[in-house]
């Protein structure tokens, strides 16, 4: 008699279900968690498998808050027009909103964080203990970024010039809740001695102090535009909402269609091939 083959296991501390109960990270969903867990708390919670504290709840929520809308951004103005080329298909005008998530829109907070923390690592022994330390680091930082021809995530912004209003609210936040860590350090000594190096300044941006603050939290920085994008996921419902009540995405589209110009074709130049090598 042959030995029956083993169950698969796949074991999950997340969501599961028996025909009477639904757990989720060890707790009874219905009974502990609805009602009772915000959602920001609850997003944490997955994603560190740990319950933050309220200090934690706040930061995270407050970078949630941050990131949710920024106006008639390329994601937002996508998630209009797709909406109304497919009208049944809401699912899709989200998704396309969230796919142009990347380096100039969003990514820059999973950007600033893994380059914050980077830094980090790369240092001996213990991080500063004081402005003057953090300064000089940050010094450092900046020139080999300008030496390698880098740019520094999360400096600049396209429209607040003169600075960016969530930078200092967000840092606020974090030293009343006694969360300004390392990451969040480096990146404000960055602001203060960038202009040395650039000979110009460059704000702090948003999306910038929310990696250092999300990474300074402990979160998975694999995970950091993540928490963006689960921010800008609340912000393309709003957009959607007031394109059903006050449509925008129609004369968006008229206004490009209809402004057109005909130039003529101009061929794509072929890459030359490197020196020394034989075409094959």
């Amino acid at each position: 008699m042959t030995e029956p083959a083993p169950r698969p296991a796949y074991p999950t501390a997340l969501g599961a279900s028996d025909p009477k109960t639904i757990t989720l990270l060890g707790h009874d969903l219905a009974e502990d968690i609805m009602g009772s867990v915000g959602f920001g708390e609850l997003a944490f919670w997955l994603a560190t498998q740990r319950r933050p504290t309220t200090g934690e709840t706040r930061v995270f929520e407050a970078v949630l808050a941050a990131l949710a809308d920024h106006g008639f951004t390329p994601t937002a103005i996508v998630t209009r027009l797709t909406y109304l080329s497919a009208p049944d298909s809401v699912q899709g005008a989200l998704a396309a909103g969230l796919l142009g998530g990347g380096s100039r829109f969003l990514g820059v907070t999973e950007d600033t964080g893994r380059f914050l923390h980077d830094v980090l690592e790369s240092q001996d022994g213990a991080p500063p203990t004081d402005e003057q330390g953090w300064d000089e680091l940050a010094l450092r930082t900046v020139q080999e970024q300008r030496a390698a021809g880098q740019f520094v995530p999360g400096l600049g912004h396209h429209v607040h010039k003169e600075g960016d209003p969530r930078t200092p609210r967000l840092m606020r936040i974090a030293q009343e809740e006694g969360l300004f860590g390392p990451h969040l350090s480096l990146f404000a000594a960055i602001g203060r001695v960038h202009p040395a190096v650039l000979n110009r300044t460059l704000p702090l941006n948003g999306a910038g102090v929310c990696g250092a603050a999300l990474a300074d939290l402990g979160l998975p920085l694999p995970l950091l535009r993540g928490f963006a994008l689960l921010a800008r996921t609340a912000g393309l419902i709003g957009q959607l909402a007031e394109e059903l009540r006050h449509p925008v995405a129609q004369d968006v589209f008229l206004s490009v269609d209809r402004n057109n110009i005909p130039v003529p074709p101009t061929p794509y130049p072929a890459e030359p091939l490197e020196k020394g090598r034989r075409e094959e």
